[in-house]
């Protein structure tokens, strides 16, 4: 289980679901690192991120702490943060990677963290999002945030240092995706998600045991029924009304779109003991849905799996 982290102290700014900004409604575009309104140059242990990218700081929090800072070319605030937490990461030579995402670019990224206002800084360790702080910080406070950081990485057994990247690192190319891998993948980058979906569909239809087609259906199937939820609305119908179904489908969406994978589980096998019929059957869906989504090689969809048996048999 990850140790616990105490909260950051210091006054924190007030705020509505989705914040203060809206960050699904703004501009698209990021200056390029080192120009106006753009932050510097990644550094040996500072890397710019996005939602094509953001698979491997997740998996490389497994071997290195990684802060994630989410900020946006309008908010001095947040290119001032990052630009402390650039300099702290390069201080540290190593012992946990920096990982910057504009928000205005990469809104889904944003909404997987459950980001409510730029900039927002979240730990990663072993793929577990911890939430640092949001707005401003001072940088002797951000020193002591990132010491708890690493404490905690260090008692869970995450010590692995950062390979410092430079010119002669080069990354090797991708392996090219399938013409309608590469499709849907454009398509999502498009927001396109009904060409998103068409393109798996496709796949799948020409081979049915495309297993990475029909995960992406089913990501695509979580990102189409979320992008107009409201967070805080959701869970207080859920909440209100424990045996609407609906209801709780919505909230176990938007848990695993936030990395809240063992609650929204738990929450579709405990509905599951509860329904019959039609509903029962809708539940059973969905958690199969969210399992693709997941990966059917994680623990926790195997427990989850298990529990799903029990309640139905």
């Amino acid at each position: 289980m990850m140790t616990r982290m105490s909260q950051p102290t210091g006054p924190r700014p007030r705020l509505d679901v989705r914040g203060a900004v809206d960050l699904s409604g703004l501009a698209r575009t990021t200056p390029p690192p080192g120009s106006p309104g753009g932050l510097d140059k990644p550094s040996a242990y500072v890397v710019d991120v996005d939602q094509a990218t953001f698979g491997d700081v997740v998996q490389a929090s497994t071997q290195h702490p990684v802060v994630v800072v989410l900020w946006a070319p309008w908010s001095e605030v947040s290119t001032t943060v990052a630009a402390d937490l650039a300099a702290l990461a390069d201080q540290d030579a190593g012992r946990w990677l920096l990982a910057r995402i504009d928000a205005d670019a990469n809104p889904q990224v944003a909404a997987a963290f459950q980001a409510q206002s730029v900039p927002t800084v979240v730990a990663v360790l072993a793929g577990q999002p911890l939430p640092l702080f949001q707005g401003a910080y001072p940088r002797d406070q951000v020193r002591a945030v990132l010491d708890q950081v690493l404490a905690a990485a260090e008692a869970n057994g995450i010590t692995g240092r950062v390979a410092p990247v430079g010119p002669a690192d080069e990354p090797e190319p991708e392996p090219e995706l399938p013409p309608l891998h590469q499709a849907a993948y454009d398509a999502i980058e498009a927001d396109d998600l009904p060409a998103a979906r068409a393109a798996y569909e496709q796949a799948l239809r020409e081979n049915p045991r495309d297993a990475l087609a029909r995960a992406g259906l089913a990501q695509v199937g979580l990102l189409d029924r979320t992008r107009d939820l409201d967070l805080r609305t959701a869970r207080t119908a859920a909440a209100d009304r424990p045996d609407d179904v609906d209801a709780q489908l919505a909230v176990a969406d938007l848990d695993v779109l936030g990395g809240q994978v063992e609650d929204a589980f738990g929450r579709l096998v405990d509905l599951l003991r509860r329904t019959a019929g039609d509903d029962r059957e809708r539940v059973r869906q969905r958690l199969v849905d969210l399992f693709e989504v997941v990966g059917g090689e994680d623990p926790r969809v195997v427990a989850a799996r298990r529990a799903m048996a029990s309640a139905l048999y």
